[in-house]
């Protein structure tokens, strides 16, 4: 996994995932399982948004019956035991306080990177994987972005190191939809990472993430 370093408050991975619920985990343990670090933080409260962008009333409707409960359930607590015992960096009950997209020259070579301001700090990462946030800030942070109703949206997201996970126009999408997602999404950050070739996946990932 690639280093992460403190200096003055601000720390440096590679991917932010806001969420820290069934979506969140998943895509975590996907970047875990291909080489790639990342910090996940509990969700978003946007400064001046009025309310927090919680998505708790979502998720209790997220199954429509017992039985997709108990999947989401038995799904949730598996994530969480592979989270506790591969170490990955959850922190429950940080929020991330505001977004912004930076332009940088690392190691000389330019790339976007976002700066996700905490009440502990600054985290910078080049990836930034959304899975809690109110639709209505999700349109004010792409109008913000620059980019328009008639683009081709998740490709431009993309192309700014921006991904969704889990988060549902409409229909809040069921918990093996929200595993496919947290896998393309892995893909796709991990393609960025190595694109010299994707380093051997670790072992003993997340069955529930590999089709059956």
């Amino acid at each position: 996994m690639s280093s992460r370093t403190v200096d003055g408050g601000i720390e440096r991975t590679t991917a932010v995932i806001i969420g820290t619920g069934l979506s969140g985990l998943a895509v975590a343990s996907e970047l875990q399982r291909r080489g790639v670090d990342a910090i996940i933080v509990d969700g978003l409260d946007l400064l001046g948004a009025g309310h927090p962008a919680n998505t708790s009333s979502l998720q209790r409707c997220d199954a429509a019956d017992a039985a997709s409960l108990r999947e989401r359930n038995e799904i949730l607590r598996h994530l969480r035991n592979y989270a506790t015992s591969h170490k990955l960096d959850v922190r429950n009950h940080i929020r991330a306080l505001q977004l912004d997209h930076l332009d940088a020259d690392v190691a000389g070579s330019p790339t976007q990177q976002w700066a996700v301001r905490t009440p502990g700090g600054v985290l910078l990462a080049d990836h930034l994987v959304l899975t809690r946030c109110a639709h209505s800030q999700l349109r004010r942070m792409l109008s913000e972005l620059g980019m328009t109703a008639g683009q081709n949206v998740m490709a431009a997201m993309h192309a700014l190191g921006m991904y969704l996970v889990g988060v549902g126009e409409l229909i809040t999408p069921t918990p093996k939809e929200v595993l496919r997602q947290a896998k393309v999404v892995g893909q796709a950050i991990s393609a960025k990472v190595h694109p010299d070739g994707v380093p051997a996946l670790l072992p003993r990932g997340f069955a529930f993430a590999a089709p059956a």
